[in-house]
């Protein structure tokens, strides 16, 4: 690992260490995906050993339900726990207002069904993610669509004037594929000066399932840096 990687590493590990301080005896933790989401469930389970804490989790993909088991976390679901006591989760990007595209690995619809079932939502990422407008350096908002709804949205999106791009899956021919069977569109709007607006309109078009803007949904950001962590709340956020 180069330096660089170190310290985002570091600083990942360090935002999720912050996080984890909130979950407490007997809540359930909506687990996000993802690299820095990762170190967020890895903590958990060892608060949980350590401090001989009851928690269940619902996890947003296979990969953080296999972590959740890895882990010790016992899983759950929204049937079972419809209301969770938070969600930690990172993100692709962060604006000064806590709006947050999200959806590069895959799980933004799981991922925002989640959040939006939690009391609060704290997101983890490492100072590399914090934005002064939402797509910034060409960044596209992930879109999952319904593989028969594809050409369609991408050709409206066309129209939106924005860039839409399918994503093609890794190690194998052929589109990723969501967890829900769905397929990701990647499109770039340029700079996001108006995230709800985007996202109303994005939400009315026929075949989308969902958006990778998640806009006034966090209540916490903890920034990992080279040397500290910076928190980051809304005027509205109330600490546990």
């Amino acid at each position: 690992m180069n330096p660089k990687q170190d310290w985002v590493e570091k600083a990942k590990k360090n935002a999720a260490l912050e996080a984890v301080k909130h979950v407490k005896d007997g809540f359930t933790v909506g687990l996000g995906s993802g690299t820095t989401a990762a170190y967020a469930i890895e903590e958990i389970g060892k608060k949980m050993k350590r401090e001989k804490l009851r928690v269940q989790g619902v996890p947003t993909s296979y990969q953080a339900f296999m972590l959740a088991v890895q882990h010790g976390i016992p899983v759950t679901t929204l049937e079972e726990q419809p209301i969770l006591d938070l969600t930690i989760d990172g993100a692709d990007q962060i604006d000064p207002e806590l709006n947050l595209i999200k959806g590069m690995g895959g799980a933004l619809a799981r991922e925002k069904i989640v959040a939006s079932a939690s009391k609060k939502l704290i997101i983890i990422a490492d100072e590399n993610k914090k934005v002064k407008a939402l797509g910034e350096n060409n960044h596209p908002v992930p879109i999952e669509a319904l593989p028969f709804a594809a050409s369609f949205v991408m050709k409206r999106i066309k129209e939106m004037c924005g860039t839409p791009v399918l994503r093609e899956g890794k190690g194998k021919v052929g589109p990723t594929i969501t967890d829900n069977g769905n397929v990701i569109i990647d499109a770039g709007f340029g700079l996001v000066q108006k995230p709800a607006e985007l996202e109303r309109k994005l939400r009315s078009m026929p075949g989308i399932v969902e958006t990778g803007l998640f806009v006034n949904m966090a209540g916490i950001a903890y920034i990992g840096k080279h040397s500290n962590v910076e928190k980051l709340t809304k005027k509205q956020a109330q600490d546990f």
